[in-house]
């Protein structure tokens, strides 16, 4: 088998916050060093996701520090209340990190057409910061 190495500066963490499964990661914290660059591909759907759509809004203003990820929930064709729900997450990585929320890049899959459960997701993000380490690659995925 092999090892999944370090990158330098940059730190992971898993967590099982209940987004879709119990005692399943579905949500990892990775964090970026102020001199890291960032590049990205995103649909060129008219239809893109509410995290798509911050990404790309977050992008253009800043580069970014933190990734949120979570798995079970899209966040995809969730209008209005989705996008909120995208912002609101970026602001509470924002806040924990004490970084700007514009510096989060959110990221979403799973069930479309479903809100994210915002309680279990925000629930996770302090677990997900104290999880933080450099070898976290294997639980990560």
């Amino acid at each position: 088998m092999s090892h999944l190495y370090p990158v330098p500066g940059v730190l992971l963490g898993p967590v099982a916050a209940g987004i879709r499964k119990a005692q399943r990661r579905d949500l990892l914290l990775i964090t970026l060093p102020p001199e890291s660059r960032v590049g990205a591909v995103f649909t060129q759907n008219r239809f893109c996701a509410a995290p798509v759509q911050v990404c790309r809004e977050h992008l253009r203003q800043t580069t970014p520090r933190a990734l949120i990820i979570n798995t079970g929930c899209a966040n995809a064709g969730t209008g209005h209340p989705g996008l909120e729900d995208a912002r609101a997450t970026c602001s509470a990585v924002g806040k924990a990190l004490g970084i700007a929320p514009e510096s989060v890049l959110p990221f979403s899959t799973g069930v479309i057409l479903e809100r994210l459960p915002m309680a279990r997701l925000l629930g996770g993000v302090g677990p997900a910061l104290s999880a933080l380490q450099a070898d976290q690659w294997a639980a990560a995925a």
